[in-house]
């Protein structure tokens, strides 16, 4: 595809009926790379599943260009203890052919405001990393990351197995909030004011 204008991009709140064009983005990257270490893409009912689980609490933005689902970004449990209620996981996947653009950092960037208004201070991504580049992953991800602002925490060795290679896993952070001795409490995605969607342009 030749190269887009994000004047033109449009964000909104991810919805089940989504769930089979979100699928053909990240049909791409299950059968074609290791970016995601699963095998199989998922069923739509799965899949419908799992966007309605995330907005439970947490964001899940698609990103559209003349009308269709181009990308999309969420949020998700680091871990289901309360005590990690103030650190999540990031998400993202574009259609294959936009990387590069500026999108990914639209969507990333929408999803850091989100969560600084939801009052969460840890953004966590977990990568997929090569002992060697190949044709299944390379370091752009890391170096997207990187560019962000996230910073590098830990590596798992050959924790991952996917077509016939071993990969390693790394986890990034970014702090988005100061860390206060008492924190305050979490807002769910789908309750924050509506002038915090407004701001940011992205419709309900």
């Amino acid at each position: 595809m030749s190269q887009i204008s994000l004047d033109n991009v449009t964000f909104r709140v991810a919805s089940v009926d989504d769930a089979q064009a979100l699928l053909d983005i990240y049909a791409y990257y299950v059968n074609e790379t290791a970016i995601t270490f699963e095998y199989n893409v998922p069923r739509v009912e799965e899949f419908q599943g799992r966007i309605r689980h995330t907005l439970q609490r947490f964001p899940y933005i698609v990103a559209e260009l003349n009308g269709k689902i181009v990308g999309y970004a969420y949020t998700e449990y680091f871990k289901p203890r309360s005590a990690y209620d103030w650190a999540v996981e990031t998400t993202i996947y574009l259609q294959h052919d936009l990387q590069k653009m500026g999108l990914g950092k639209k969507l990333y960037s929408l999803i850091e405001e989100i969560s600084r208004a939801q009052h969460i201070i840890n953004l966590n991504a977990c990568i997929g990393y090569p002992i060697e580049e190949d044709a299944y992953l390379t370091k752009n991800s890391v170096q997207f990351h990187e560019y962000l602002g996230y910073r590098l925490v830990g590596e798992f060795v050959k924790c991952g197995y996917k077509f016939n290679t071993w990969y390693n896993m790394i986890w990034m952070e970014k702090f988005i909030n100061d860390h206060p001795d008492h924190p305050e409490t979490v807002i769910p995605f789908l309750e924050l004011p509506d002038d915090v969607f407004c701001e940011l342009g992205i419709a309900r």
